[in-house]
């Protein structure tokens, strides 16, 4: 029988190991163990407050402890929870009724909304409980809601999910019972999570069991996490492979971190983690702030030095993926002694080729794992067939959304343009959208231009267009504000001088406020949304007054 990471973190005590919570204000540890024992008072609350198997229990906050309780307090039910990522949703009864949520925990202003919680409330339960009793209830705008009665037997009111009058007294309750045993098979549903379109509403996916544990093993298989280990978290927990790292703590028996994006380097310093999980744009971030530093100090040691002084001295590698490495970056942090994995996968995919040590390829997104087959149409295009699917189907999706994606097979149609090398290597071209066609036929694959353009310090990002068919136009983030138009300038000399002359970027429009998740130009995953940008840079793109034009 395979071997299910979630089945084992749900039916027994944790591995020996600790878990922090490493915020700009506040820092917190507790072992795995106490961990495990405060989800296990949780999901008995949860229960009483009539949660049980299938029901959907919706997370809308920043990475905190009790995001984590909930997380595996639902394992424990399995029940499902909805990862919302914070500023993309709102805490009212419109998103209860949209995804089907029996409860909403959210660290954001509540509204008066039966099924609202405050995401506090969790963190008084399972403090309450340590020491022989829980709040059941909590005031929600004025009201306290109905709780748990002595002994573990809901009250009326907590079963149905009603509230109390104002003024009611917050019963205390000894959280008493034993959780039901779950086992959870392949196609057994623990989360939904939400794809990061470009446009409209975001599209759920329910993701099963077969996929997490068959990406859990695989990762183990490269690289053995174990004692010793500290994993470091700080994209959002909304993204289930963020949760990975805490289930395979709880598994494997390793140390993880959780902290904030925004409080990122400021944990990495305390924390001096082992693995660092970053999308490209955080590593080139931190590139730029280890060049600065070692320039400040000097010395042939200071790009190591620094690299150091940034990540910890305990660093065994850093993984990356989720949207295209540049290879400068990728080579500037294997040159200064901290290895960097990039990898390949979807949402609907999971993780589908990793480099690893001992297997890893210059220019790959490295060799396709066990369970998946990668699979190159007559163009180029990859398509993906799982052992074990995410899912076969989209949930909230427009018509024809699901099949556009998934074949009636379920193979999931990437829209990556790549290729395979005899090694099982697996190399990604660019997207097949993004290939330009001149009206002289002749075809533009836009990503290498782009990452020739972001070689440049005082570029971000670069996205390129071909408004009229007949020549390219970029729009580039700059690194800094105010940007450095004389440096985007020489770099679009340099690029131009690269690239064959039907490739060659004609002008660059520089956007002002850089591209940020906040103005809907980056996915959460600090992608670029090419549709959204175009539209609103659509204007300076047409104009033919405006810009940095090549010379």
């Amino acid at each position: 029988m395979t071997y299910s990471v979630i089945n084992r973190i749900v039916a027994a005590p944790p591995e020996p190991g600790r878990i922090r919570f490493l915020r700009l204000d506040s820092t917190e540890s507790l072992d795995l163990a106490a961990l495990y024992a405060q989800a296990g008072r949780v999901a008995l609350w949860l229960r009483e407050l009539g949660i049980g198997p299938g029901d959907r229990i919706g997370i809308l906050a920043a990475n905190c402890l009790e995001w984590v309780l909930l997380d595996l307090a639902a394992l424990r039910l399995a029940a499902v929870t909805a990862g919302l990522e914070p500023g993309k949703f709102q805490p009212d009864g419109a998103l209860l009724a949209r995804y089907d949520l029996s409860l909403l925990f959210t660290d954001q202003p509540l509204s008066e909304v039966e099924g609202v919680r405050p995401i506090g409330e969790v963190r008084r339960i399972a403090e309450a409980a340590v020491a022989g009793t829980a709040t059941a209830g909590t005031a929600v705008g004025g009201t306290a809601t109905a709780g748990t009665a002595v002994g573990g037997t809901a009250t009326a009111e907590a079963a149905a999910g009603r509230t109390a009058a104002v003024g009611t007294v917050t019963r205390l309750a000894v959280l008493d019972g034993t959780l039901p045993t779950v086992s959870y098979g392949p196609d057994d549903v623990t989360t939904i999570k939400f794809t990061s379109g470009s446009t409209g509403q975001p599209k759920g996916l329910a993701a099963t069991v077969g996929s997490i544990d068959s990406s859990l093993r695989a990762v183990q298989e490269m690289f053995a996490h174990g004692p010793g280990d500290d994993l470091f978290i700080f994209l959002p927990l909304s993204l289930l492979q963020q949760r990975y790292w805490v289930y395979s703590a709880l598994c494997f028996g390793h140390d993880a971190t959780v902290s904030t994006y925004e409080a990122a380097f400021a944990a990495l310093r305390q924390a001096q983690p082992t693995v660092v999980m970053g999308v490209p744009g955080f590593f080139e971030t931190a590139k730029k702030h280890i060049e600065a530093r070692a320039r400040r100090d000097g010395g042939d040691q200071a790009l190591r030095t620094a690299a150091r002084a940034v990540f910890g001295e305990r660093i065994r590698y850093l993984w990356t993926g989720s949207a295209p490495a540049s290879a400068a970056m990728l080579r500037f942090f294997n040159d200064v002694g901290l290895p960097i994995y990039e990898g390949y996968g979807l949402n609907e995919t999971c993780i589908v080729s990793k480099n690893y040590p001992g297997a890893s390829r210059e220019g790959s997104v490295g060799r396709v794992l066990p369970g998946k087959q990668v699979l190159l149409d007559e163009h180029g295009v990859v398509s993906v067939r799982c052992d074990y699917p995410v899912n076969r189907r989209y949930e909230y999706a427009a018509p024809g959304d699901s099949e556009r994606m998934f074949g009636p097979d379920g193979v999931v149609r990437t829209g990556d343009l790549g290729y395979l090398d005899e090694d099982g290597f697996l190399y990604i071209r660019g997207r097949a959208d993004d290939v330009i066609v001149l009206d002289n036929g002749k075809k533009v694959v836009v990503r290498p231009i782009e990452e020739h353009m972001k070689r440049s310090p005082a570029i971000e990002e670069c996205v390129v267009f071909c408004p009229a068919q007949t020549h390219l136009v970029a729009v580039v983030s700059p690194a800094g504000e105010p940007a450095d138009e004389a440096a985007i300038a020489a770099q679009l000399t340099l690029t131009n001088t690269a690239l064959a002359s039907d490739e060659r970027i004609s002008k660059v429009v520089v956007a002002h406020p850089r591209f940020s998740i906040e103005d809907n130009t980056l996915t959460s995953q600090y992608k670029p949304k090419r549709r959204q940008i175009f539209e609103v840079y659509r204007s300076q793109i047409q104009d033919s007054r405006r810009g940095i034009y090549a010379r």
